[in-house]
């Protein structure tokens, strides 16, 4: 029957212990009473204490929390369950570390020293590359050296434990950033003579996505589809639905959905997914007419887009007859309002964590849409466009509010540049019928010949 393997906590009296009383767990079996564990001297105001085992099922009653290190004999015969399976080394041979790797099994996060014949060097170097911590001789065995061994085993033990859970957290951070990652959205703007920029600051400690997201497509009729979003919460689990809201929305906006049938749909999707009936989200959809002119505009508890004309003064699009955030009513209705943005245009789309920071001497007030308004029209006088436009606007929100925001930050920004298109001999693309719906019926297309 195999012996049992003693609960451990998270962790061991080895991992914790600085400075405080050792305890050693002895294991060894000897008939002849000819090995006696020498006494130890205390150093440091330390004292060693000594349990002894004389099998492997004595040291699993024996194998405590506050065991720091086992002294282990590599002679001792091994468990009942590895000479059953008869377990050999790969020449064929009886595994001479089937002892040591059952205690290395069962007291993970316990240092271990091995104790061999002065004889048995090779065994005892290859017990150190299986995972012991050093090993000693029966025969030049004295306290001084003894004590000397348990406290370095102790303190390697607990070296290797921290590298170890080091580099577990490093991997597992490059894992998250990889999948986090692979999670932002890659633009399809194919064919467009739209610039697009975004940029992405999660509020959550060492984290790249939180409960924001973003998308733009552009449909096979010219149209570019661009939304905004935001998450009530600053978890993982807001982050996660976030994600799932924004491959919903491409794929019904790919699926030739607008205005308030997508949005009553994504509405559907977020009551189905959400962990509790008090989360919600906002949302922000534009969709552009393929002459880039002319856009819809459809508001779910979000702000209204900044757009910035060429020789006008930046400003907000309409938002008064905006709907409610999705699932907060269950026959809400999002009506689409169309807008004229001209022949050159910046649009730009964001979160709420852009206009919550505090600004201020004493920092009790608030940003505001008017303060980002204002403040983007300053770095648009600058000649700020696309990406660096971006970054120095919520740079200078940070500044103002005197550090790091604690909300996600997301920011989209579209332009036309109509003198740009003309030079480059381009034109506005005509308009092609939308294609047909799921259900066969002609869909009308969003905007006029």
């Amino acid at each position: 029957m195999p012996v049992p393997v003693p609960q451990q906590r998270a962790a061991s009296a080895a991992e914790t212990a600085h400075g405080t009383d050792l305890t050693v767990l002895v294991i060894e079996d000897d008939p002849a009473g000819t090995f006696t564990v020498p006494e130890l001297p205390s150093a440091a105001g330390t004292r060693i204490r000594v349990r002894t085992a004389r099998n492997l099922t004595e040291a699993g009653r024996l194998l405590t929390d506050d065991v720091d290190c086992i002294l282990l004999d590599l002679d001792l015969s091994p468990p009942a369950g590895a000479r059953a399976e008869g377990r050999e080394d790969d020449a064929g041979h009886p595994d001479e570390l089937a002892t040591l790797k059952h205690i290395l099994r069962i007291a993970p996060r316990h240092a271990v020293l091995a104790l061999t014949a002065a004889d048995d060097a090779e065994r005892a170097a290859e017990a150190v590359r299986v995972g012991a911590q050093d090993y000693l001789f029966r025969g030049e065995l004295d306290g001084r050296l003894l004590s000397r061994a348990i406290r370095y085993a102790v303190e390697r033990k607990r070296a290797d434990t921290a590298q170890h859970q080091l580099t577990e957290s490093r991997l597992r951070a490059e894992e998250n950033a990889r999948l986090e990652r692979g999670l932002l959205p890659t633009p399809l703007l194919d064919g467009s003579d739209l610039g697009f920029a975004a940029l992405y600051r999660p509020g959550r400690s060492r984290a790249l996505l939180g409960g924001d997201f973003y998308d733009t497509v552009r449909t096979p009729d010219g149209t570019v589809h661009a939304m905004i979003g935001d998450v009530c919460g600053h978890g993982p689990d807001e982050a996660a639905l976030g994600v799932e809201l924004r491959i919903a929305w491409r794929a019904l906006t790919l699926a030739g959905l607008c205005g308030d049938e997508l949005l009553s749909t994504l509405q559907q999707v977020l009551e189905h997914e959400r962990q509790s009936e008090e989360i919600f989200a906002t949302l922000c959809t534009v969709d552009i007419a393929p002459d880039g002119r002319r856009a819809g505009l459809c508001l779910a508890g979000h702000p209204a887009p900044l757009i910035a004309r060429r020789g006008r003064a930046a400003h907000l699009l309409p938002y008064d007859d905006g709907g409610p955030a999705l699932g907060l009513l269950p026959r809400a209705r999002w009506p689409r309002r169309q807008v004229e943005l001209g022949g050159s245009w910046s649009l730009m789309m964001y979160t709420d964590g852009l206009i919550e920071g505090r600004v201020g001497p004493s920092g009790t007030q608030r940003l505001g849409q008017d303060g980002m308004v204002a403040m983007v029209d300053g770095r648009l006088d600058e000649g700020l466009r696309g990406e660096a436009l971006l970054e120095a606007a919520v740079t200078q929100v940070q500044e103002l509010n005197g550090g790091d925001l604690t909300d996600d930050v997301a920011v989209l920004l579209l332009e036309r540049d109509e003198s740009r298109i003309r030079r480059r001999g381009g034109s506005a693309p005509r308009s092609r019928p939308v294609p047909a719906s799921p259900a066969g019926a002609q869909r009308p297309p969003l905007y006029g010949p």
